[in-house]
Formats: structure tokens, C-alpha cells, sequence
């Protein structure tokens, strides 16, 4: 444990330390606290001392952002505010807290048994360069989709965003993820009044501008939401069964919001001699490995007449960076490795393994990036490791490991792109991808006439 042992489950539940889990202070050490005895106040402050003897043992450099001695007074003057905060809102003071700590994995979970913190509202969110905009919805809200949002409960939209970001943490001061993280959170109607911007966790009025300029308020109900069984039901994807944006309009729809549930996929463009690719997580499908879908989409390359390939990331936020390798190799090893035939699209979504391949790529290929920087930091700290309050049963997770996809000194808050492509609204309510217009437009050392 002191050497920074990561998986206090296992320690809680292996046969073989039954012996020393009889010991108090083993018990204590490894979070098998009994709390039935304690008040609200104790329990909590119980699981805040375990939160922060836990970032301390296990999470890397946790430090170096803020000094220990700032982070233990955030501590205890958090410990001190417990009387006069609902459970929610202690939640939202965890997140401040951590976010001291420059690690953009961070996450505190709500516990499953309480369905009252999972109240969603039936909409989903997205922001463009023009503002906030509803690009989703349950389809007894299809009426609302396109509007933008111009006040959530009588507060400016870029009151509430602002309110939301101060709790997303992120690496070295990537600005970028909460860009992508923030619309997804404004659905969590309790985390809204929790934060003091909507009056309960049950309805939340917003203010907003339909397609014909028309403004008007709605009041959204938040429904129980069950934790979904995919993890991709945030921007551009959406619960299963409600009705997006693009979909609606009469214009085809363009590759990059066409398959977004599938982990990987990818199309031939004819005309364009292109082969556009689309790399949604770093996981193996259960039909495909990535290995084999590496190999196959090669090998397509190498039977047709293709000029340019295409890998668009924008979406994927990470998976198992260990899964990479055979993809990689295919690209570095690709006669497409030139100048002006290898594009990447990057953006506020790329993120962890994704960040990785980003700087695997920028480092071993001749690849062209396009679109928005990426959603974390060449140099990052970043793993999935949680543990569990004792108390509240709030699940936290800290990241123990150092991630370098570059070099050591690459201090880069981002990988920015080479042809920066801006996501408008204007864009999207046309079904247009800006990102790939700029890779078809350009003819930076393509060779032939």
C-alpha cells in the first residue's frame, strides 16, 4: 500500500489476506470502514480523510499543481462546510477539490442505489462557435432541436457553462474538454441545483431560439435514467431511441456523425480516391478485433486505387492504448505515410488512448492534422482506478500513471491542428463537415499531376 498498490478491491476481497483483514487497522487502511455507527457528519468526514489519504498514496505527483499544504486546507475547509451542504452538493465541492490536481481522468460517481441523483433532462446539449444548442432529444422534445439555449433558469447560458467548468477537471490546463464535457453535465438537473442554478432537481426552465429566430421558454421535466449500457451517449451519439439533429435534416448524412455507436468503420470515396476512417474508441468490437479491422482496411488500401486516407478521431475518447500498435504499424508502414495523402481529425473529444495515438502519429507519421486541439495534453497524467467511499459509496477514481506520447519535455497544453477547422452550428444545421471539406480542398504535396 505504501508503494502505491492500486486495486483496493482486491485487497478487500482476496481469500488469501482474509487473515490480515481481521487486523483494524489493515480494515482501516484498505477502506473496510464501519460506518453504521457514525452521524452524517462523521460518516462523511470519514470518507473525505479516506479521499484524501487515498490521492496522497496512490495518484501521481499529486502536488505538483497545487502544494500539499493548499490541498490539505481545500480539505478541511471542505470538511468544516459538511453540516450545511446536501450530499450533492458535497459531491461538487469533491470536484473542486480534485480539480486541483491537473488530472482530467478524475471522476466521482454517484452511487447506483440512490435514483434521485440520476435525474437527466430529455434533451442533449452541444456547443458551437455561435453558443449553446440543443442537438438531441427524447422524441416528445423533437420540437426542440436546433434551438439554441440562451438562459438555463433565468441565468445567461454563459453563466451556467462557466458554473460547470470551474468542477471539470483537466490536464495541464486544457481548455478543450470541458468544451466537450460541460453541455453533457448541464443535463444532471440535481448537479444544476446543487450548484444553485435551478431551484430543484425536478424541473428547470430554458430559455431558448428555435430555428425561425423565434424565442421562447420551456420548462424540462428530469427523468430517472438508468446508467446506460454503452458509454457513448454523449455528443455526437445519444440514448438509444431519441432523435438527433442531423437526422432531421433533408441533406444526406455527412461520415462523421453516420456511425458514431460503432467503435470503428470505415468507406471508400470513390471520386475523391479516399478511404475515410473512422476511430470512435481504442477497444476491441466483439465481431472484430482492432487488430483484424487494422489488417482488413489495408488490405483494401493496398487492392484499389486510393490517394488519401482519412482517420478521424475527433470522437474518441480513449480506451486501452496497449490495442494500438497493430493500427499504428499499419499506418507508419503505408505507402498512403506521405505528405499530403495521410489526414487526421482531431478535436475537443480526443482524449486519453486517443491523445496517445495522436502523439504516436504526430511523432512516427507524415500525417496532417485538421479540425479543433485535442482534448488533452501531449503529456498526461490518466488511468481508470476507483475505489469507494466507505460512507457514501461514491465511487472516486485517481490516476497513478505518468502518459508520455511524445517526448519528456513536451509541455504542449494540446496537439493543435495544421488546418483548424472551427464546429459551427452553421455547419452542422447543414449537415457539412468543415473538417473534411478542408482535407479535400487541399493538395499540399499529393503527388501526380
Amino acid at each position: 500500500l505504501d508503494l502505491g498498490y492500486r486495486d483496493l478491491k482486491r485487497v478487500q476481497t482476496d481469500d488469501a489476506l482474509a487473515d490480515l483483514r481481521e487486523d483494524a487497522q489493515v480494515r482501516e487502511r484498505i477502506g473496510l470502514i464501519e460506518t453504521s455507527h457514525l452521524t452524517r457528519e462523521e460518516g462523511w468526514r470519514a470518507d473525505l480523510h479516506f479521499l484524501a489519504r487515498e490521492v496522497k498514496r496512490r495518484a501521481y505527483a499529486p502536488f505538483r499543481d497545487c502544494s500539499e499544504a493548499e490541498f490539505g486546507a481545500a480539505v478541511d475547509a471542505l470538511s468544516r462546510q459538511i453540516p450545511d451542504l446536501t450530499d450533492m452538493q458535497i459531491s461538487v465541492g469533491l470536484h473542486r477539490l480534485l480539480c486541483r490536481l491537473g488530472d482530467a481522468h478524475i471522476d466521482v460517481s454517484l452511487p447506483e442505489g440512490h435514483p434521485e441523483y440520476r435525474r437527466l433532462l430529455p434533451v442533449q446539449f452541444a456547443l458551437f462557435e455561435e453558443g449553446l444548442f440543443i442537438v438531441a432529444a427524447d422524441p416528445a422534445q423533437a420540437s426542440l432541436l436546433g434551438a439554441q439555449v440562451l438562459q438555463v433558469s433565468g441565468l445567461p447560458a454563459e453563466e451556467v457553462l462557466a458554473a460547470l467548468d470551474a468542477i471539470v477537471p483537466r490536464d495541464n490546463g486544457n481548455g478543450q474538454w470541458p468544451k466537450h464535457i460541460v453541455p453533457q453535465r448541464l443535463r444532471e438537473l440535481p448537479l444544476l441545483n446543487a450548484l444553485g442554478i435551478a431551484a430543484n432537481s425536478r424541473e428547470v426552465a430554458l430559455t431558448i431560439r428555435d430555428l425561425s429566430g423565434a424565442t421562447d421558454t420551456v420548462v424540462l421535466t428530469a427523468e430517472y435514467a438508468a446508467p446506460a449500457p454503452s458509454r457513448r451517449e454523449h455528443f455526437p451519439s445519444c440514448p438509444i431511441g431519441w432523435v438527433r439533429f442531423p437526422e432531421t435534416v433533408a441533406t444526406p448524412l455527412p461520415a462523421y456523425v453516420r456511425h458514431i455507436q460503432e467503435p470503428y468503420w470505415f468507406t471508400f470515396l470513390p471520386e475523391e480516391r479516399t478511404v475515410y476512417l473512422q476511430f470512435n474508441a481504442v477497444t476491441d468490437h466483439a465481431s472484430e478485433s482492432l487488430a483484424d479491422f487494422s489488417t482488413r482496411v489495408f488490405g483494401f488500401i493496398e487492392d484499389h486505387a486510393v490517394d488519401r486516407l482519412v482517420i478521424d478521431i475527433r470522437w474518441n475518447n480513449g480506451g486501452n492504448t496497449f490495442l494500438l500498435r497493430p493500427l499504428l504499424h499499419r499506418i507508419i508502414g503505408s505507402a498512403l505515410n506521405v505528405r499530403g495523402r495521410l489526414f487526421v481529425i482531431v478535436g475537443r473529444g480526443t482524449f486519453s488512448a486517443a491523445q496517445n495515438f495522436t502523439g504516436l502519429l504526430a511523432r512516427n507519421t507524415e500525417a496532417i492534422f485538421v479540425g479543433e486541439p485535442t482534448g488533452s495534453s501531449p503529456t498526461f497524467v490518466g488511468e481508470t482506478i476507483p475505489f469507494t467511499l466507505p460512507y457514501s459509496q461514491f465511487s472516486v477514481n485517481v490516476s497513478d500513471l505518468l502518459w508520455q506520447g511524445t517526448w519528456p519535455m513536451d509541455y504542449r497544453t494540446w496537439i493543435a491542428p495544421t488546418l483548424y477547422t472551427l464546429p459551427t452550428f452553421a455547419a452542422f444545421r447543414d449537415n457539412r463537415d468543415p473538417a473534411m471539406q478542408a482535407i479535400l480542398d487541399c493538395t499540399e504535396h499529393v503527388p501526380g499531376p
